[in-house]
């Protein structure tokens, strides 16, 4: 990841968070991929969860207490996070594979204040493509409903807090995949790491053991804490869901600057 700015390097404690923000915002959006990404999120989202509803029935009898159409709009958020989460990887290892982390580091020497402002930055910016996922897939999808099919409204209970609960999720993920590139700092096995956090380390342990160890990961909690309107037995209640993914995040960037101030650009 190359920047098509640069910000001269500041004198030792002329600098602050603000500068690093700064910096850090003007490197993300001048790269066009970081456009294309996000786009790429919400269009995913957005037709996901509409195929989804078009295909959702009317409930049985016997099933309509448990039916929960808002699970099944927020479908995409499996594919959103892949985006997102690798973008995040991106935003750190791309500075090393270009050797631009150099000329970062020489402008912003505080270690763990770059990586703070390269959170900050991030965080931002997908929190609020996810908000707009979110919302944007909820009330497309409200339209694709067959008849006959129960239309969810945000002044249901429950509803308003899976679709914020949803769209911060995409936050988290990108938080976690900053943390991972400033952990591993090589493209690949980051994303690798994250592909094995979010898909295949939860999928073998929810064969192997159901949910027992699975629901404590991020797309588990995502699925079945978050994304619901209606509680699922045996799976972390929402807020702990996302008390839990606050604990994952504040680890992993705990760990990437500790890591950050010890190793060489």
């Amino acid at each position: 990841m190359t920047a098509l700015q640069t910000t001269p390097a500041l004198p030792a404690g002329r600098y602050g968070f603000a500068h690093a923000a700064r910096m850090e915002w003007i490197k993300l959006r001048s790269l066009r991929s970081t456009l294309w990404a996000l786009v790429a999120t919400v269009v995913g989202m957005l037709v996901i969860g509409v195929v989804t509803m078009a295909n959702t029935h009317a409930p049985s009898p016997d099933k309509a207490d448990t039916f929960d159409p808002v699970n099944n709009v927020l479908a995409g958020i499996a594919l959103g996070q892949l985006i997102v989460g690798v973008l995040g990887v991106l935003v750190v290892t791309g500075e090393y594979s270009s050797g631009a982390m150099r000329s970062t580091l020489a402008a912003i020497p505080d270690r763990p204040l770059l990586l703070a402002a390269k959170a900050g930055v991030f965080g931002a910016v997908t929190s609020a493509v996810g908000e707009v996922g979110a919302f944007a897939t909820f009330f497309a999808g409200r339209l694709a409903l067959g008849e006959g099919v129960p239309v969810p409204a945000l002044g249901d209970p429950g509803v308003l807090r899976a679709v914020v609960l949803s769209g911060a999720y995409l936050a988290m993920v990108g938080l976690l995949g900053i943390a991972l590139g400033a952990v591993v700092r090589h493209t690949a096995a980051a994303i690798g790491a994250l592909v094995g956090l979010l898909y295949v380390l939860p999928g073998a342990l929810s064969g192997l053991t159901g949910v027992t160890v699975a629901k404590y990961f991020p797309t588990m909690i995502a699925g079945n804490s978050l994304a619901v309107s209606k509680p699922v037995a045996d799976v972390l209640s929402p807020w702990a869901g996302f008390g839990m993914l606050c604990l994952y995040v504040v680890a992993a960037l705990g760990a990437g600057g500790w890591l950050l101030t010890r190793r060489d650009a």
